[in-house]
């Protein structure tokens, strides 16, 4: 099929940043309103709206008044109060739900890895099935990049190629010896270097490990070139150039345009650097615009700079701070309070992975941001790791009480069913990478966590018993930005071996729907105007190929979007 992206271009120039940065007035662009100063109406009739409303009305038409929702209800009472030169559009009984609010993604970092990195990613998302397949990826990228530069992959997995271990420096220096190179797990939590990106870095057999991470060494105690968690990776990462800004221009667009092609209105940069917020919003602020709303969750380390920044495009926001915790548990770099199910090589039986901080450090950025008054928002996969979230957000709260801070725990991917009353207690919002039921299910059942664990992972049924607030996400580019294989995986929770992970935690397509838009909402402080379709909130809209509710279970992944709405305004079509 061929799709029209509307107010997209998928290229950039240094002239089109330059144009960019001294046309940031969005006044102008934003301007809905016609020659006497009346904003435009448009009702949508003839269409099958899910709401999301607190009692989950389904009506049959809508009006948008400029780049608001002013009528929910029935099309017969709604074109009673119609101005006469309103627009009329007819859905044909198609099914429109509101715009997709992602609830966790690198929204920058996406566009950067779709178009700077080497795809190395194994079935379903890729092709590389082997350490050869992967060399020879890279070997053809590097004849396309001059001598001396950089070579970048991303997303390979040791789990799912054939020698079932990580490339080594060897292995990278059959690609290059000449190009500095580095290639990152699938995760984001580990990468591995050739010899000449480690000699670069400094890192020798002498090296000490890193707070936080590990360099691996080989039997001869030489490092190997594989490096675990930011602390050893960013010895090599930040060697490399950073991109331009024409060239995260181009990233935005592209993932601008990714996600508006799958219904998302509002992305997640998550983990933000300043420099990432400031171009998003001088992009956003072009006359050529963006077809997509971002909240931004800026780091610790970050988050005074962005908050110093004007931003001049309304299509922005600031969400909570992003903090990690603990890394991958199908990198072995996520903290369980027990050993994992197959002991990884060259580890003791009772290996359980490691924490980024050592609890008092974690609780004392935690505190930080607390007292700050700003939202917490702590990567923890493994249920130790969510322990050592959860001791921080007690001691700053017990220090320093305030009401609704909704603070966050991404991820929660073994949290256990102590930990759930725990986190209602403390009115902590989870949000689960469910996605892994489908991708690496059956790894974590027979690999990494074990059946037991495995088939309670990302326990969204058990949140629901509670009544507590909780959201899904993709955390693109991990895995592709799907949100309705998204909700797909939530409701069935089956593998890429069509094995199901978890039956007694699937949740209803109502409640997997709710999760991507009004909760995710909700856990951003947005709910007043995101998330739902009732009128004075934004009219950011998706119309769908079919209903969500109403089709077999197993085909809500087959869902198309076709058309994406945003403030009024179609940003997405497909023809």
């Amino acid at each position: 099929m061929k799709t029209r992206l509307s107010g997209i271009t998928l290229t950039a120039s240094l002239a089109s940043v330059l144009l960019v940065l001294s046309a940031c007035s969005s006044d102008d662009d934003n301007d809905n309103s016609t020659g006497d100063n009346e904003e435009p109406s448009t009702l949508y009739m003839n269409a099958n709206i899910l709401t999301l409303d607190e009692q989950d009305t389904i009506a049959d038409a809508v009006i948008v008044t400029g780049d608001t929702i002013t009528a929910v209800g029935t099309e017969q009472d709604l074109r009673t109060d119609l101005d006469a030169d309103a627009s009329v559009i007819d859905l044909e009984g198609k099914t429109m739900i509101p715009g997709i609010y992602d609830a966790h993604s690198h929204f920058v970092y996406a566009g950067i890895i779709e178009l700077f990195n080497v795809n190395l990613n194994s079935p379903p998302i890729g092709d590389v099935e082997s350490i050869g397949q992967l060399v020879a990826k890279l070997t053809a990228a590097a004849e396309n990049i001059e001598e001396g530069n950089w070579i970048q992959g991303f997303g390979y997995d040791d789990t799912l190629l054939a020698e079932l271990r990580h490339p080594t420096r060897e292995d990278l220096d059959r690609v290059s010896t000449t190009h500095p190179i580095l290639i990152t797990h699938t995760s984001g939590h580990l990468a591995v270097a050739n010899s000449l990106a480690l000699e670069m870095a400094g890192i020798t057999s002498e090296t000490p490990q890193p707070e936080g991470g590990v360099i691996r060494f080989d039997e001869n105690g030489e490092p190997n070139g594989v490096l675990e968690e930011p602390s050893a990776m960013t010895q090599v990462s930040g060697l490399i150039p950073a991109n331009t800004a024409a060239e995260l221009t181009q990233a935005i667009r592209s993932a601008a345009a990714t996600y508006s092609s799958q219904g998302v209105t509002t992305a997640n940069d998550g983990a933000a650097p300043a420099a990432f917020a400031g171009l998003i919003d001088l992009v956003a602020s072009s006359s050529e615009g963006l077809p997509i709303r971002v909240n931004i969750w800026p780091t610790l380390d970050a988050v005074d700079a962005v908050e110093a920044m004007e931003f001049t495009s309304d299509r922005i926001t600031i969400g909570g701070v992003k903090d990690f915790a603990d890394g991958s548990i199908q990198g072995y770099t996520g903290y369980l309070s027990q050993p994992y199910y197959v002991t990884p090589e060259d580890q003791p039986d009772d290996y359980v992975g490691f924490p980024r901080y050592e609890r008092e450090a974690l609780a004392a950025r935690i505190k930080e941001i607390h007292d700050a008054g700003r939202q917490a928002i702590i990567h923890g996969n493994g249920d130790a790791a969510i322990d050592d979230i959860l001791y921080g957000i007690r001691q700053a709260q017990e220090t320093n009480p305030r009401e609704d801070t909704r603070h966050v725990v991404i991820h929660s991917q073994m949290a256990r069913e102590d930990q759930l009353d725990d986190m209602q207690a403390l009115g902590v919002i989870p949000s689960y990478f469910v996605l892994h039921t489908y991708y690496w299910g059956d790894r974590h059942r027979d690999i990494f966590m074990g059946p037991e664990r495995a088939f309670r992972m990302s326990p969204t049924q058990s949140s629901l018993a509670r009544a507590m607030p909780y959201t899904i996400h993709t955390d693109t580019p991990v895995v592709p930005m799907e949100p309705m294989r998204l909700i797909w995986s939530a409701v069935n929770r089956t593998s890429t071996s069509d094995s199901v992970i978890g039956a007694e935690q699937a949740i209803t397509p109502l409640e997997a729907l709710k999760a991507t838009t009004i909760h995710a909402a909700y856990s951003n402080f947005e709910e007043d105007k995101k998330g739902s379709i009732e009128v004075g909130k934004l009219a950011d809209l998706v119309v769908l190929s079919e209903d969500p509710l109403t089709v077999d279970p197993a085909t809500i992944k087959d869902i198309v979007v076709e058309q994406t709405i945003l403030g009024g305004e179609t940003v997405y079509e497909l023809e």
